[in-house]
């Protein structure tokens, strides 16, 4: 108690006064169990390896313990939230370990031919002096008993995906093993050295080799393939996509959520079909957004272009007096171009405190210019300019430095689903002046409700990544360069398997939580939106936990049912 009534004494001296930064009483708990995270995962380095899984179950079970221990009942919402959050936390940490540890039981003629090195690593953690001749040894004896295990895998059966992986990345761990022994005394030690270096060149590509080879060694029929548009990627199935729903607090079924989605599919093409007419294209609302796309600026003009966007949205802003904005936030921004390499996943640009723009470089073929610049109009990046910027992601890293920075429960549907929001409500405001700017609009909120339905019914095994690529060319008017983009992006990259279904559904949850702060007149829309901010990342219904001050208790369950149209 006296620790955390110091904690929070410092936090009220003037200097902090204006961040206005006033931590939960979970705060003390939050800080030394980051810290002491952070400790331990510097030091068990090797991913997979026994140890280090032993080490983290006893580690979070510790934490578990004390947190049941803190007098939950006295918290504010605020300390209430950060115990459920951390509770949320702690659970899922300890469900992964325990999946991995189950994974790894079946895999054990597989994994422990390599186990030595773990004891290798273990030594070289503090410094000790090898006997470099019997490690060479070792390593020569390991390579040998891989490359007959390598030899007869064709014989053995195949292992389902998940296993495959599973075995894939504790393999790449004990070579992170090796070569961290490796590093450490090379040059350093003549006789080890002398002794080790070609066997060690031999195990690192003999470990490299069976790494790869397990990786691959699925079941052909549940072997992942190429549809014909080169996108491989790893659906999880619809039981690890409720797990991950109920674990961002999301109460949806993936099936519920596809039929959201549709619903405003059809609100957008409703309001695509009336924008079309007023052009004087009718119904032909792909002729219309043809039209629009041929809007694009010419080559050298697109950073100005998008400069004039940022002015006119940050002044719809402040017009409106829609929410605070700090001076700096609005001072430090900047720009870069993205290399056409990385065009290939980010076909349009990219927001935060950099605006990323995407447009053609004059390497690129010409069928590709055309697609870059089309698919970049200035309707179309109109429609995203505030959500990557102020005040969607540019704005949301600044404030999380600010305001409640110990909380750090990063999710796609605070993130994406806050920017997002903001195109919800600038669409409410008027702020698209012409029909070809409501086009443009469309385009991206149709582009969100297809994320829902593809990326869904991908990870269901429903769908494959071509029928993904072309329902955004037909459905919503991509460019199928940019759509090959899109699709690429969201399976072969880092990006979770929740991440493009939470822009529509994050900015759902922000807007319903709009209706029932700002609609029924109990806040403005700069108080909610100031708010919102100043409690930094988190699940949305914790969001609106805190500002409605609802009651909650040790084991609340998600049950908010945001969509309601």
């Amino acid at each position: 108690m006296k620790l955390r009534l110091i904690i929070i004494a410092l936090f009220s001296l003037p200097f902090m006064a204006e961040a206005q930064f006033s931590p939960s009483e979970m705060y003390p708990f939050i800080t030394q169990l980051e810290a002491d995270r952070g400790s331990l995962e510097r030091f068990y380095i090797i991913e997979g390896s026994p140890e280090r899984r032993a080490r983290l179950v006893t580690f979070y079970k510790d934490y578990t313990q004390k947190l049941e221990q803190l007098p939950f009942e006295t918290f504010s919402t605020g300390g209430k939230v950060d115990y459920l959050l951390i509770k949320r936390e702690l659970e899922n940490e300890l469900y992964l370990l325990t999946q991995e540890e189950k994974e790894a039981a079946q895999l054990t003629k597989y994994i422990t031919l390599a186990s030595p090195l773990y004891e290798i690593e273990k030594l070289r953690r503090r410094g000790k002096q090898l006997e470099s001749e019997k490690v060479a040894q070792q390593l020569n004896d390991i390579s040998k008993s891989i490359t007959t295990t390598l030899n007869t895998l064709g014989n053995q059966p195949h292992l389902a995906p998940n296993l495959a992986r599973r075995a894939g990345a504790i393999i790449e761990g004990q070579q992170k093993a090796l070569r961290s022994v490796y590093d450490f005394y090379a040059g350093y030690d003549a006789q080890f050295s002398w002794w080790i270096t070609t066997p060690y060149q031999q195990l690192d590509s003999v470990l490299g080799r069976y790494a790869k080879a397990l990786t691959t060694k699925i079941d052909p029929a549940r072997q992942p393939k190429d549809d014909g548009s080169g996108i491989i990627g790893n659906p999880i199935g619809r039981s690890e996509l409720i797990r991950l729903l109920q674990y961002e607090m999301i109460p949806y079924t993936p099936e519920e959520l596809i039929d959201i989605a549709n619903k405003e599919f059809a609100w957008c093409e409703a309001e695509l079909l009336k924008a079309s007419r007023e052009m004087g294209f009718g119904d032909n609302w792909k002729a219309a957004q043809e039209k629009v796309k041929q809007s694009y600026v010419p080559p050298g003009q697109q950073p100005e272009a998008m400069l004039k966007l940022y002015d006119e949205s940050i002044s719809f802003l402040k017009q409106n007096d829609l929410i605070t904005i700090p001076p700096i936030a609005e001072e430090t921004w900047r720009m870069k171009m993205i290399p056409p390499e990385r065009q290939l996943v980010s076909p349009f640009f990219l927001g935060g405190e950099t605006l990323q723009i995407s447009y053609p470089t004059d390497e690129m073929n010409h069928e590709d210019k055309l697609m870059s610049m089309r698919g970049n109009n200035p309707h179309f990046s109109r429609a995203t300019v505030h959500h990557e910027l102020i005040a969607g992601h540019h704005m949301q890293g600044f404030m999380n430095k600010r305001y409640q920075p110990y909380r750090s429960y990063r999710n796609p549907f605070w993130s994406e689903g806050w920017a997002l929001y903001w195109e919800f409500i600038l669409w409410d405001m008027d702020f698209p002046r012409s029909p070809e700017d409501r086009i443009g609009m469309l385009f991206w909120r149709m582009h969100r409700c297809a994320r829902i339905i593809f990326s869904l019914n991908y990870h269901m095994e429903k769908w494959t990544p071509q029928q993904c690529i072309d329902l955004l060319v037909d459905k919503v008017g991509h460019e199928r360069a940019n759509a090959e983009g899109e699709v690429r992006r969201s399976f072969t990259t880092n990006y979770g398997p929740l991440y493009q279904l939470a822009y529509m559904t994050g900015a759902f949850q922000f807007y319903a939580l709009k209706k029932e702060l700002v609609d029924s007149g109990k806040m403005t829309y700069k108080q909610y939106h100031d708010a919102v901010m100043h409690e930094n990342a988190m699940p949305v219904e914790m969001v609106r936990a805190i500002l409605t001050d609802q009651k909650l208790n040790r084991n609340f369950k998600s049950t908010w049912k945001f969509y309601g149209k």
